[in-house]
């Protein structure tokens, strides 16, 4: 098959669809790699709580990008908008870790409504069902 044969086998539509998904894929390899550096840089509890944070985000949440956000672990939404994030105790050498989420997360209940939840550096695992809940809600909808 020719080179203009091959390329006519697939719509001007489903090669820039081809396009925009290896674009996606780079920028979740490229934030992947960016909240490892981040997370290295942290002291050794806040990086356990960020390692956990991460493991939990991404699994519930695998349609989310991963990338840093002001040197944070975060996790964007397909326009590349940060839904939640992690900040490390250390960040502004504060006393605890704080897992926050952005106002286009789908949190909403009534008309108040928390969007930033401090963390220890031991979660227990009904501290994680929780944090599972709350992604899972941010990221429905």
């Amino acid at each position: 098959m020719s080179p203009s044969k091959k390329n006519e086998s697939f719509s001007a539509e489903e090669r820039a669809a081809m396009r925009a998904r290896a674009r996606e894929l780079k920028a979740a390899a490229q934030g992947e790699d960016a909240i490892q550096a981040a997370l290295a840089e942290m002291s050794p509890d806040d990086r356990a709580l960020g390692e956990r944070v991460h493991a939990i985000v991404k699994k519930t949440a695998p349609e989310l990008t991963p990338k840093t956000w002001y040197g944070m672990p975060a996790y964007a939404d397909r326009n590349g908008k940060v839904i939640v994030f992690f900040r490390d105790a250390g960040k502004f050498k504060e006393r605890y870790a704080m897992l926050g989420f952005q106002d286009n997360a789908n949190l909403d209940q009534g008309s108040m409504w928390p969007v930033a939840y401090a963390l220890t550096t031991k979660l227990t695992r009904a501290d994680e069902a929780a944090l599972t809940k709350l992604v899972k809600q941010a990221v429905s909808g």
